[in-house]
């Protein structure tokens, strides 16, 4: 597999470095370039066939076309025979000099000879003609932008065939980021393309991409430009053919015979074979599921009989699959039943969440488009985990459009034969497909009962992004299997899963091969009777008969689908926090598509198991993390987590002075691991305590000179003592949702200012007192009285805080109550210190639990105590306090508030007075 690229209409040599450069990992084996007349062509090669002469470009035998591609030709072999029985010469035994020489001899009719997976550019000098190809199936994809504004409004009219190419301006490339990071166009998303994404969960089926302005060729389409002539269109007439096919949705019911599931058998074992050829070893996907299994027991009957082409795979067959143990999701029971049967070397990988959200950016990076579900990150660890043991990967991607593997086709099936009035074969398939049918009856029933509720999808997008595309559709085939089928293979479903792999086999420098997309195979199942693909509640009808005897029954049998995906539900119940702080974050909440406030509600029934539409919030979570990697000028991580300041150094926009009652003190943020329930706190303090004094001669120099103490944030007292609590464990009551409405909110602090932290207020006081507080407040607050509804509600309310989206996880999703005892907690910290440090003499200290001596003094009288403190850029209270300084004073010193007010990480500070 390899990468490509080009531009047409100029020439710019640090564009070509730029190229070069962003498609390294797809071709690691080497780089060609082709520059002549306004056509530059761009390869970077990872060798599979013919890795000694295969280097790119190739040219014809007088060097008059050149081309750069990417993919395999499966039957290349046969063409090559016949070209050379026509005269043409050949300079290598690669495929792609066979397109050259097919196109020489048959022209444009030729891509339609190609049985493979390919896109490529070809440039013909003599007739002055740039040719970009996409295969029948679009398995390799390609990307093109018109510079030209002028072009622009004209490419994107449906009805644009062609124009003048005078001042045409084009680059092209087998991925998006080099057209990007062109410079060359303005990076824009595409709205259009988002609406339907988040509303119709579909992409990938038009010409048009989540970029603005950057367009794909369709399947089985090229784009010519030639004789200042600008044109896409289809080279090749499959999907009519297959529409046209003679047994094409028959309203007789039509037995399959024996001779007819022995053709596609032999069809299917030819196709498998060809895409064995390689010179660099083979590998296969296993699921578990019947198409992959398919391909690895026919890989294995192949190896068995030694089959020339199958001496890529090695002596033993090496599989690759993702299992997740004790979820529904896991069909590892499946992958080992294959495993008894075949002698295979199988990898197993186990994707967690926890890796899936260190690994997000970097998988959005590769897809580089928005992907339906978290699915593909299973095949993305397959890949990862399979690239260092293979170059070349099988699977069974395709089958289940060609077949009906999905349960909604049944009921299209159904809905056909109620239109024909078939009536007996309909209530066949009824009765033979019962579990599929209750099944869909059950979701209705649970969804009308409230036991299940969908997202209601318009609420929680931005009205006015809604009103933009109000006339936006999407309708699919649903009264004709066939068709439906055909509609799934070229436009809707399987173009994405194709970009899945596609995108995760070349982050890993592998080639994917896909063989049930072989046209004649595809062909010969589209010219059988529907019963070929749906009988008697079976899909994959012929395939299920033509394996018996080579896959075991338990797998060839199987009702259940599941496929290479996620336990999703499971695992956005586990990080509900992190995708709870992305949905609360400040970008979420500016960005124009969606309604913030609706799809905080929404997520929240979803942790309460109110609703279970996680592929609608992937979606809305895709969409932000995919703005935030490709078009924030500062994109943030899902961590989160700012780069580590200097220990003892100001956090940003804070400084270390501040003169307070003539004096001068020096305030010294100490940054820490992140504090938890449970934490002994006095033990926590006095380990970290030791261990900055002993770090830092400096500090340990004012320690022993200045008046010193130590002050802590109320936050980490509190989650310590365990009354911190993730919002969605927090259940509002109406008085709750009712008062909170009322009290103003600060960028600084929602104190009681949400359902949240209002109710938590009520449970540690009592709702009579709340209610008296308010209404006291109320009457009191118009003749200039504040302050009366706390020293009502009492001062323990005043410090209950909500989260905000500055805060670092898990403040960011949690509210909390204030400290319990905080007079009692200083004591105990203070207690500590003075116990674990004995003083031997005015320059040597001792700690007693590690037996370690320093050199610096601490005097007895230097030590003033602990601080517990709830501070903010706007006020300060003290909880806590065993110094003999006044709370007041405390106060001043911290009023600008030095611990910071973001994610700093600092919620400690040592505090000296400069004598």
């Amino acid at each position: 597999m390899c990468g490509i690229a080009g531009f047409y209409g100029f020439r710019n040599d640090n564009l070509i470095k730029k190229f070069s450069k962003d498609l390294e990992h797809r071709g690691p084996d080497g780089e060609g370039l082709y520059i002549e007349d306004k056509v530059t062509l761009l390869n970077r090669r990872l060798a599979i066939i013919d890795r000694a002469g295969g280097n790119q470009p190739i040219y014809n035998e007088d060097k008059s076309i050149a081309i750069v591609f990417v993919g395999e030709i499966y039957n290349f072999q046969q063409q090559r025979k016949e070209l050379l029985r026509l005269g043409h010469i050949f300079t290598t035994k690669s495929d792609t000099e066979v397109v050259i020489h097919a196109y020489e001899e048959w022209g444009e009719k030729s891509f339609d000879r190609h049985n493979g997976m390919f896109t490529f550019a070809l440039y013909d000098k003599k007739e002055k003609r740039l040719l970009l190809v996409r295969d029948h199936f679009g398995i390799k994809p390609l990307y093109y932008s018109v510079i030209n504004s002028n072009f622009k409004s004209q490419i994107s009219n449906p009805k644009f065939k062609s124009q003048s190419t005078e001042s045409l301006k084009l680059v092209f490339s087998s991925e998006i980021k080099p057209i990007i990071n062109s410079g060359l166009i303005k990076k824009k998303p595409n709205d259009r393309i988002l609406y339907r994404y988040l509303k119709y969960r579909i992409h990938d089926d038009k010409k048009e991409t989540f970029f603005e302005g950057i367009n794909r060729l369709m399947p089985g389409e090229l784009l010519e430009i030639r004789n200042l002539r600008f044109e896409v269109r289809k080279y090749t007439n499959l999907q009519n053919e297959l529409l046209n096919s003679e047994h094409s949705s028959s309203r007789q019911a039509k037995d399959i015979s024996k001779s007819e599931t022995d053709i596609f058998k032999n069809k299917l074992i030819t196709a498998i074979r060809l895409r064995l050829i390689s010179e660099v070893p083979v590998g296969t996907c296993l699921s578990g599921g019947l198409d992959s299994s398919t391909v690895v027991t026919i890989v294995n009957k192949l190896l068995q009989e030694k089959v020339k082409e199958a001496e890529s795979v090695g002596k033993v067959q090496n599989t690759f699959s993702a299992v997740f143990p004790n979820s529904r999701n896991d069909e590892e029971k499946y992958i080992d039943e294959i495993v008894k049967s075949v002698k295979l070397k199988v990898h197993k990988v186990n994707p967690k969440p926890e890796e899936f959200f260190k690994d997000i950016e970097e998988f959005i990076k590769t897809q580089e488009e928005p992907t339906i579900s978290t699915g593909p990150y299973t095949q993305y660890k397959v890949m990862q985990m399979a690239h260092n043991k293979v170059t070349v990967l099988l699977d069974g991607q395709g089958a289940d459009e060609m077949m009906a593997g999905y349960d909604p086709y049944m009921f299209v099936y159904l809905r056909q034969l109620w239109r024909q009035r078939n009536i007996s074969l309909l209530v066949r398939e009824i009765i033979s497909s019962k579990d599929i049918v209750f099944k869909y009856v059950w979701r209705k029933i649970a969804t009308i009962l409230g036991v299940k509720r969908d997202v209601e999808l318009l609420r929680i997008l931005n009205s006015k992004f809604q009103e933009k595309f109000r006339n936006e559709t999407f309708k699919t085939e649903n009264h004709n299997l066939k068709r439906r089928l055909i509609e799934d293979i070229f436009s809707n479903s399987l173009q994405s899963l194709l970009r899945y792999e596609y995108r995760n086999a070349m982050r890993f420098s592998l080639e994917g091969r896909v063989p049930f997309l072989d046209f004649n195979l595809v062909r010969y199942l589209f010219d059988l009777p529907d019963e070929a693909i749906i009988k008697n509640g079976w899909n994959k009808f012929i395939l299920r008969q033509s394996i018996d005897g080579i896959v075991p029954d338990l797998i060839r049998l199987r009702r259940n689908k599941i496929g290479f995906t996620t336990p999703e539900q499971e695992w956005f119940l586990r990080m509900k926090n992190k995708i709870y702080a992305i949905f609360l974050s400040e970008s979420f909440a500016n960005r124009s598509y969606f309604n913030q406030q609706e799809v905080l509600k929404a997520f929240q029934k979803f942790i309460e198991g109110k609703n279970d539409d996680t592929m609608l919030f992937w979606r809305l979570l895709n969409v932000e993390m995919w703005l935030r990697t490709f078009f924030d000028k500062s994109p943030k991580s899902v961590k989160s987590i700012r780069s580590i300041k200097s220990q003892f150094s100001p956090n940003e926009g804070k400084k270390l002075e501040i003169k307070v009652e003539g004096k001068e003190y020096l305030r010294y943020p100490v940054r820490t691991e992140l504090f938890k329930k449970g934490d002994k706190l006095a033990e926590k303090i006095t380990s970290l305590l030791h261990d900055q004094i002993g770090n830092d001669k400096s500090i340990g120099k004012e320690v022993g000179q200045r008046d010193w103490f130590i002050v802590i944030s109320e936050k980490i007292v509190a989650i310590a003592q365990g009354r911190s609590y993730f919002i969605w464990d927090i259940k509002p009551s109406f008085f709750a949702k009712l008062l909170s409405k009322y009290v103003r909110k600060t960028p600084y602090g929602i104190g009681l200012g949400s359902p949240w932290t209002m109710q938590l207020a009520i449970d540690e006081v009592g709702l009579p007192k709340i209610l008296l507080a308010t209404i006291v407040s109320a009457v009191t607050k118009p003749f200039g009285v504040k302050g009366l509804f706390y020293k009502i509600a009492g001062q323990e309310t005043a410090s209950i805080d909500g989260p905000t989206e500055y805060s670092l996880y898990p403040s960011n999703v949690s509210a909390k109550l204030g400290p319990k005892n905080p007079e009692k907690v200083v004591g105990e910290i203070h207690q500590e210190i003075s116990s674990k440090f004995e003083y031997r003499n005015p320059k040597q200290i001792k700690n007693l639990n590690h037996e370690k001596t320093t050199n610096y003094k601490l005097q007895t009288t230097n030590f003033l105590g602990i601080v517990i403190i709830d501070a903010n850029d706007l006020g300060q209270t003290v909880l806590g306090n065993s110094t003999s300084l006044p709370d007041a004073k405390i106060a001043k010193i911290f009023k600008d508030n030095p611990m910071g007010q973001s994610d700093e990480q600092t919620p400690v500070v040592l505090v000296f007075e400069q004598k």
